[in-house]
């Protein structure tokens, strides 16, 4: 899930880690695996590949999750399942805007889960397009924030590598970059000595709609609805909590 506020993004991401590690687990085993059918099966060669094995390991998937998914992507052992990407759009409360990105390999299946999670949660299917405007790709590097490492520190470090701006996230730095870019980016984060948590090209919103309690709860709910659909693999918004909203929900 991308495009919330700071204290949505922090929620979001420790509900993922914590109520919803099973799909989670699920969700980055199948980018290694396609990323490897795609661009081949050596992380060495193939950047998505190497990033996306190291979002798995930094979440604590199982190594031997990673290998069955590295030999599937070689075409190894057990038949691999194929998958195709689909995209969504959609509108939640308050007409913030989603892209729903989806890896599946029963497209009926998947555009029937995502309507009926959307129309049972307040939203609605979206003609193609007609969202999808809104947002631009974008790579995205997050770092971790740590004692005596400032936004400045990060920016200079990855400046000439193509970084076009870095962002306070809360727990986190969040570098914006031109696709292209983001593994030049995070390497040189890694040449300065800094790790990273996650690197990958995300559809980053240009615009975001502001909400009140209300509006920020329905969105919420119909995104945690979507992310309990199997074939999704991506919620992108373009939700924006303001700080005396965030307060309020802090309260509940």
């Amino acid at each position: 899930m991308s495009g919330h506020s700071k204290w949505a993004t922090t929620k979001h991401k420790k509900a993922a880690l914590d109520a919803k590690r099973g799909k989670l687990f699920a969700r980055l085993v199948k980018n290694i695996e396609v990323a490897g059918r795609t661009g081949g099966p050596d992380p060495a060669g193939n950047p998505t590949l190497f990033d996306a094995v190291q979002k798995a390991k930094k979440n604590s998937v199982p190594a031997d999750n990673i290998e069955r998914a590295l030999k599937r992507a070689a075409g190894e052992g057990e038949d691999g399942v194929q998958y195709e990407s689909i995209m969504y759009e959609g509108y939640a409360a308050g007409g913030v805007a989603l892209l729903i990105e989806c890896l599946t390999d029963n497209r009926n299946r998947a555009a029937s889960d995502v309507r009926v999670a959307l129309t049972r949660n307040g939203g609605s299917l979206a003609d193609p397009g007609s969202v999808s405007y809104m947002f631009h790709r974008k790579g995205v590097v997050e770092v971790a924030k740590t004692d005596g490492v400032t936004e400045d520190d990060i920016l200079m470090a990855v400046l000439d590598a193509g970084a076009e701006e870095v962002n306070d996230e809360g727990e986190t730095y969040e570098i914006l970059s031109d696709p292209k870019d983001v593994v030049a980016v995070r390497s040189a984060l890694q040449e300065n000595g800094y790790d990273y948590d996650s690197a990958e090209v995300q559809f980053v919103p240009t615009m975001k709609v502001s909400v009140d309690k209300d509006g920020a709860q329905k969105v919420l709910k119909l995104i945690d609805a979507l992310e309990e659909v199997d074939d999704i693999q991506n919620v992108f918004s373009n939700l924006d909590i303001p700080d005396e909203v965030a307060a309020q929900l802090d309260e509940d």
